[in-house]
């Protein structure tokens, strides 16, 4: 097998003349023949202005390449797209796929053994996994870590759970201007992911479950110098990749480390965003994601971990409690320990060394859960008949079982425009409806399934209500929320048909999201709809690609034509 600056060389017609010119070219940057004599691992640079999630990518990169050298071989940082969360437009949901083909043709582009992926915040470890499993080269993977917890008035704080809660106090009059002002400056103390159980720490967690990460990388705080031991640490381990070829991401991405990371998913409380993640992470290999086995999961699998949005603690917390391997300690048989990882042994070897935390509250047992069921629960019915998602361990007990008027609005900008409006007949008990917010009606998928209470009820102390929509939520956010409605409303779903004024029945414990309207009624709306309740295709570019191309929710929302062909190789 090629290795090293041989591999993957550049096509001029001539194989010798090929290495030639890349050697002459790279030593121009004053490299030795020792150097380049080397295996390659190469390193990732999500570092961007814009990404402060990621702010201490740089010097997470020097202490993985120390690793890569002080193991012999050679390290090659590349720049690859960096998305954070409330800098990308129109969502970062609409940019994953673009991060995780251009990680995956980077990696094939450029000579390399093996390679480390850095990132983070919400939508790059995912996109990141996806190219990893689709360009099948050993992979380490260098989660950036969580923040540091911030504090007002005696409160510990976290973004982005209590920007949320806080936002909602100063909506409803409880909070003037400038102590919200105040406010902004303390959720984010420091650089690093949400310090809460979001998207971002869910799928640090659920990489570490799938091995593709060394022990305790979901947990350790980024400002924290264990944080750059670990990155010291990943790099060591590429390099040893880079010369035995292995492990590879198809050989870690099995049925068997699926399934743990939906056990973990469920027991930490997690985003639902990371089931539409996990879902395109497995189309990239020969396996498929299934959203029936995540609710068998969610019955008997507990919320283990007291953080928020479920619980009361963050980030930090959780790491000094034990992390990642004391929770999968604790969830014993529920979690299947011969699934290998990347340092070459299994997960029963993380569990041996977990760490026991005396007095520790926030990794719980089965005996003592926070919740007694799983985080999510997966819908079915007349109105999402492909599937949709409730975070039952963030919603309100009261209304998993209820029955309301709807009150529907056609899509983002209509909400916006409508929502506070003091005309808006609009009660307590009503489900608030948003369509066409799904990943072509949007397009992109944003993260507006958080439907805010309506001005004049928050003012009367209404803290939740029952909201359904083809949008997403962030893992931060709660409340009694059902989202990823599938087929969403641009693809001719039944959430299309929805009028205000219709009754809509939500039981949880059935599993069950239903349209109380008759059927011939809804075939003569159907009717009625015609070409309205089609996506818009964009004119041109990547915004074009994208609708055209782009799978519902249970597909994980990945490109069609990106997904693993039955049969074919990486």
């Amino acid at each position: 097998m090629t290795r090293g600056l041989r591999k993957g060389l550049t096509t001029y017609g001539d194989e010798g003349f090929a290495l030639f010119l890349r050697k002459a070219f790279i030593k121009a940057a004053g490299y030795s023949n020792d150097a380049l004599d080397r295996p390659i691992v190469g390193i990732t640079n999500t570092y961007s202005d814009y990404n402060p999630c990621h702010g201490n990518t740089k010097i997470l990169l020097d202490a993985v390449k120390r690793g890569v050298m002080l193991a012999g071989a050679l390290p090659m940082e590349f720049p690859t797209i960096s998305i954070h969360e409330s800098f990308a437009h129109p969502t970062s949901m609409f940019l994953r796929n673009l991060m995780a083909m251009e990680t995956e043709e980077m990696i094939r582009a450029q000579p390399m053994d093996a390679v480390v992926v850095i990132g983070g915040c919400d939508k790059t470890l995912p996109a990141q996994i996806m190219a990893a499993a689709s360009a099948d080269l050993p992979t380490v993977v260098v989660p950036v870590g969580p923040m540091v917890v911030g504090h007002h008035r005696g409160e510990v704080l976290g973004a982005c759970t209590d920007c949320r809660r806080l936002w909602g106090a100063h909506r409803a009059g409880e909070m003037d201007e400038q102590e919200i002002e105040t406010v902004n400056g303390r959720l984010a103390p420091s650089v690093g992911t949400c310090m809460v159980m979001g998207t971002a720490s869910t799928m640090a967690c659920i990489t570490e479950t799938l091995g593709l990460s060394l022990p305790m990388s979901a947990t350790i705080p980024a400002p924290h110098a264990e944080r750059v031991r670990l990155a010291e640490e990943s790099g060591k381990v590429a390099a040893k990749m880079a010369v035995t070829g292995g492990p590879r991401p198809s050989e870690l991405l099995t049925p068997r480390s699926f399934r743990n990371a939906m056990v973990v998913m469920q027991a930490i409380g997690g985003s639902t965003n990371g089931i539409i993640h996990l879902s395109a992470i497995a189309g990239r290999t020969d396996h498929a994601l299934s959203l029936d086995e995540l609710d068998e999961i969610g019955r008997l699998v507990p919320v283990l971990v007291d953080l928020k949005p479920s619980g009361q603690h963050y980030m930090e917390h959780f790491h000094h409690a034990g992390g990642v391997p004391k929770l999968l300690r604790q969830l014993g048989d529920l979690i299947d320990l011969d699934t290998p990882t990347i340092s070459g042994g299994a997960l029963r070897d993380v569990v041996a060394t977990a760490e026991d935390v005396p007095g520790q509250t926030v990794i719980r047992s089965p005996a003592a859960p926070i919740k007694a069921l799983g985080s999510m629960v997966v819908l079915r019915g007349n109105l999402a008949p492909g599937g949709a998602i409730l975070k039952q361990a963030a919603a309100s007990p009261h209304l998993l079982s209820h029955t309301g008027r709807a009150v529907v609005f056609d899509s983002v900008a209509d909400m916006a425009e409508r929502i506070d409006d003091p005309a808006l007949d609009v009660a307590a008990d009503d489900v608030l409806v948003l369509r066409n917010a799904g990943p072509k009606g949007a397009p992109g998928m944003p993260e507006a399934g958080y439907l805010p209470i309506p001005k004049k009820l928050a003012r009367q102390g209404v803290k939740d209500m029952v909201r359904i929509s083809d949008a997403r939520m962030s893992g931060t956010a709660f409340g009694t929320i059902v989202l990823h409605i599938t087929p969403e409303s641009a693809a001719g779903g039944p959430l299309a048909l929805a009028q205000t004024g219709d009754l809509i029945r939500l039981d949880a414990e059935a599993r069950r999201l239903d349209l109380l309207v008759e059927e011939e009624e809804l075939s003569r709306r159907r009717a009625g709809l015609g070409e309205q309740a089609n996506a818009v295709i964009p004119e041109r570019g990547y915004a074009r690609l994208f609708v055209e191309n782009v799978l519902q929710a249970d597909e994980g929302c990945d490109f069609d034509f990106l997904r693993r062909k039955p049969g074919s190789k990486p």
